[in-house]
């Protein structure tokens, strides 16, 4: 079992970034590379945390933010990683969101092709239509 207060020594980088505030003008922050993330055209970064332990975090358009600048141990295996989280994201969104509004069980019977009959359609030719 983990201890949840185990906390890992593990460096992961630090990461700046450099974003127009109204009041402030432009703003430079350096802060380690899991408080800054991408998500719905908006960087999100950590900005401190709460009494209770959640974090507090600051949604900035990408509109506004000029730069975003991020040490790494290696750039490939960076992009891997958002790679994996994106499609860890779709998957799960898929799970949540039942395609063509079946419910999760329908839309498994007709992937799998269990409990769908096929359905039979007469095409005649019009030539033998204007005949008759």
């Amino acid at each position: 079992m983990v201890d949840d207060d185990l906390e890992l020594e593990r460096d992961l980088g630090e990461a700046t970034i450099v974003y127009e505030e109204p009041d402030e003008g432009t703003v430079r922050k350096t802060i380690p590379n899991e408080h800054v993330a991408y998500f719905q055209d908006h960087w999100i970064v950590k900005t401190d945390e709460d009494d209770e332990g959640n974090d507090i975090v600051r949604r900035i358009p990408s509109k506004r933010v000029h730069y975003v600048e991020r040490s790494v141990e290696e750039f490939e295996s960076e992009v891997e990683t958002l790679i994996d989280q994106v499609q860890s994201f779709a998957a799960d969104l898929r799970t949540k969101i039942p395609v063509g509004g079946e419910s999760e069980g329908e839309s498994r019977e007709r992937s799998s092709g269990e409990g769908v009959d096929p359905l039979h359609v007469d095409i005649t030719d019009e030539e033998q239509e204007s005949d008759r």
